[in-house]
């Protein structure tokens, strides 16, 4: 059985580090028909870019998450009142919503859709439905490796203590201290 075990825990870390080692993605590609934002909060750096969509809300996610599937992927949704801190300030937002690779990289994508006439979009004579910015959070491999190997550490230290507890609560004689506290 112990054998078994050590077998199953090795196998899951060679897995873990396969899924660690995994390269990671390039920035994302824009809906198609979108146009590309040139304001200066939008290209100071390279990985926050803003885009001018007639997508919705949906079809935007959808059109990331197929860029995104090629491992497990976790969509995580944050108030819009969030965007000013994580995606930059000063940042309207109508919603923010995360598609994360569980210990390795994430996605952030911001919405804002014009609620009113003056806050309409219009580029070069065109009104486009919303404004997305897409923020790309990266980790290096050495960091992800050294996490990973720290988790899995502690894994086998808890699942020894588990195993350890398990084995003194099952040589307890339960009946006879029931039957004692009942008398």
């Amino acid at each position: 059985m112990k054998k078994i075990r050590i077998l199953l825990f090795f196998v899951f870390f060679l897995v873990g580090m396969r899924y660690m080692i995994y390269p990671t993605p390039p920035f994302p590609s824009p809906p198609p028909d979108a146009y590309i934002s040139y304001e200066p909060a939008d290209i100071e750096t390279p990985l926050r870019r803003g885009y001018y969509t007639d997508y919705t809300r949906e079809q935007v996610i959808l059109h990331y998450l197929e860029q995104f599937k090629w491992l497990p992927t976790l969509r995580l949704n944050y108030p819009p009142e969030e965007a000013q801190t994580i995606i930059r300030d000063q940042t309207r937002s109508s919603y923010l919503e995360e598609l994360v690779h569980p210990m390795r990289e994430s996605w952030f994508i911001n919405g804002f859709v014009p609620t009113s006439q003056n806050e309409e979009i219009w580029r070069e004579g065109k009104k486009y439905e919303q404004k997305i910015i897409i923020r790309y959070v990266s980790s290096s491999l050495s960091a992800r490796i050294f996490v990973f190997v720290l988790t899995t550490d502690a894994l086998w230290l808890v699942l020894k203590r588990f195993e350890l507890v398990m084995g003194e609560i099952t040589e307890v004689p339960w009946k006879k201290i029931i039957k004692k506290f009942y008398k």
